[in-house]
């Protein structure tokens, strides 16, 4: 009986590890890594081409930056609203295609440039290499918008309808999808960075580029196999009743029959009256047309119960204390090397990924609404050293230095800027980091002389700093996902499109606006004012967030308890009960 039972044990598991990586979920993750590697090799290398074919000058890499971000603030809604108005299937296989299409088109154009550099510079007094220098900007922006598209249709749609009325599933599966992103924001551009830096950059481009065509290819076949795996993926609703705003998902295909008020997409075109309407439509209706989704777009995500929720998430983008160019330039005017700046980097993700295991014990233990409050309370805490850091020995806080000096004097002076980095220098810099000096023309401290040793800087400013800033990860990304699954519970479904589009907007609004205010203020001595700026803003993220957990709990916020496994999760909006 023993050893019959044995291989009957072993079948049963092979079987369900089988099942497992055969299912709709694991598929789902599959394409997913495959798309967001595919996206950190591409932004990390994008930036770091357009440096190297401008002469060591970001002043292209601003400009792809200014582009992108302003598109995705004034399109988000209209990307949104597509979303919503096509099917599911439509909707994730055009965004995939024009966004692989356009990574593999500027690798094409960038080898190009990089062949025939000089020859592109005599042509035309040189107006031909600005075409590409615009061109690849151009299309390097139309595959950002195309990957933004992908991510709400995919992390904000398909995700909620493979997990089913099960909200637990939905949380582990925002968890793993974060944990991918954040595996593969350290090991992607690691990747490229060695290969651009062992090879050459064109190298780099022709590797990008294949990439993307084997990936696109891939993640096609991944996309269909969900789809048929998951019926229901076919059904979305153009129309939902108001009492049907609290419901995670449709029920299944084979339980679904269209209820008065509900309207299928796919049944749109069998509709004998809409292609003679839109005839009659006019040609200024038609040029308003996209002005009119743009506002009713911003309207409908005030009018959201989510949307303080949605707003404390989108002023954390405000904020220098993150691993970016800006904080990673600070830190080498402080002395901190490339190596060490890679560990920091390291720590950050290792501590990102332990926020997401934190989401989902919490959400399990405390309830949804009450998880975003003790995020933001231990990300506020652990950035309170960062605002200690400012007034500590090392620190180059000096409020008597004019934050347009730097700009005023490079402004008015005769000789040229100075380059990001010498060639000697330019590995480190670029390869080994993936982060340029923003702040600075050099990795020494701001204080040093080339002719004399420089004086070392006290490092317990700048260590209380990333200290506040790796610390901080845990309750950022434990609030990020809890804001996720709110907008994915609590969005009308045939409003994830829109209201996820302008959820972005909103993020890369205060995104811009903190690359404003470091413009403003360049210069290292003001670093320590831009950090206090930046805990305020998340201060007040925070707040607005505490209001709607306030409105959707009332007295029983702080009630401390632990929510049956089995009943609904503790994100109704206001106006409406809840179990928690």
């Amino acid at each position: 009986m023993a050893r019959g039972a044995e291989p009957a044990g072993e079948r049963r598991r092979c079987g369900s590890v089988v099942a497992y990586f055969t299912s709709a979920k694991f598929l789902l993750y599959l394409g997913h890594a495959l798309s967001t590697w595919g996206d950190r090799m591409w932004h990390f290398a994008v930036s770091v081409f357009l440096v190297e074919l401008y002469g060591n000058s970001l002043l292209l890499t601003a400009v792809y930056g200014l582009v992108v971000a302003g598109s995705v603030l004034l399109l988000g809604a209209i990307i949104g609203d597509w979303v919503d108005k096509n099917s599911r299937l439509k909707v994730a296989q055009t965004s995939l295609v024009v966004q692989n299409a356009s990574v593999i088109l500027c690798g094409i154009i960038l080898m190009i440039v990089f062949l025939f550099k000089t020859q592109l510079l005599t042509l035309y007094h040189g107006w031909l290499l600005t075409m590409c220098y615009i061109l690849v900007i151009t299309i390097a922006n139309i595959a950002n918008l195309a990957s933004t598209a992908t991510a709400i249709t995919i992390q904000r749609d398909w995700i909620v309808v493979v997990a089913g009325e099960d909200r637990s599933k939905l949380a582990d599966m925002n968890a793993t999808i974060r944990r991918i992103d954040q595996l593969t924001n350290i090991l992607a551009p690691m990747a490229v960075g060695q290969i651009m830096t062992f090879g050459s950059p064109m190298i780099g481009c022709g590797f990008i580029s294949g990439w993307n065509l084997m990936s696109m290819c891939v993640e096609y076949l991944l996309l269909w196999k969900v789809y048929q795996k998951t019926p229901t993926l076919a059904l979305k609703s153009a129309k939902v009743e108001e009492s049907e705003l609290k419901q995670l998902n449709v029920k299944k295909e084979s339980d679904m029959k269209p209820a008065e008020g509900v309207q299928l997409i796919v049944e749109k075109d069998e509709t004998g009256f809409e292609p003679q309407q839109e005839k009659e439509v006019s040609c200024a209706a038609r040029i308003a047309e996209p002005f009119i989704t743009f506002r009713d777009g911003w309207v409908a995500y005030y009018n959201q119960p989510v949307f303080l929720a949605g707003m404390g998430l989108a002023f954390l983008y405000m904020t220098v204390l993150g691993f970016d160019c800006i904080t990673t330039g600070y830190a080498y005017t402080q002395g901190l090397s490339g190596s060490v700046l890679s560990l920091l980097m390291g720590a950050s993700a290792v501590t990102g990924i332990m926020g997401t295991v934190a989401f989902t014990w919490l959400r399990r233990k405390c309830g949804l609404v009450r998880t975003g409050l003790i995020s933001g309370v231990a990300q506020f805490a652990c950035l309170v050293l960062c605002a200690i850091s400012v007034f500590m020995p090392g620190s180059p806080l000096d409020l008597t230095v004019s934050p347009f000096a730097d700009i005023s004097a490079r402004l008015f002076e005769s000789e040229p800027l100075p380059t990001i980095a010498s060639p000697e220098d330019k590995p480190e810099m670029v390869f080994a980091t993936g982060m340029p000096n923003l702040l600075n023309g050099s990795t020494t401290p701001a204080n040093s002389d080339p002719e004399m040793s420089p004086e070392p800087v006290p490092l317990i400013s700048v260590s209380l700093l990333f200290a506040g800033v790796i610390a901080a990860r845990v309750g950022l990304w434990s609030f990020d996902l809890t804001v996720t699954q709110l907008l994915q519970e609590n969005v009308v479904e045939s409003e994830r499109g829109i209201i996820n589009g302008v959820q972005n907007s909103m993020n890369y609004l205060l995104d811009l606006l903190h690359f404003i205010m470091v413009i403003l203020a360049p210069n290292p001595e003001a670093f320590g004012l831009l950090v206090l700026i930046s805990v305020s803003f998340v201060a007040m993220g925070h707040i607005m967030y505490f209001r709607f957990a306030q409105k959707s709990l009332g007295k029983q916020l702080f009630v401390c308890c632990t929510p049956d496994p089995k009943a609904v999760s503790d994100s109704s909006p206001p106006g409406n009960t809840s179990t928690v």
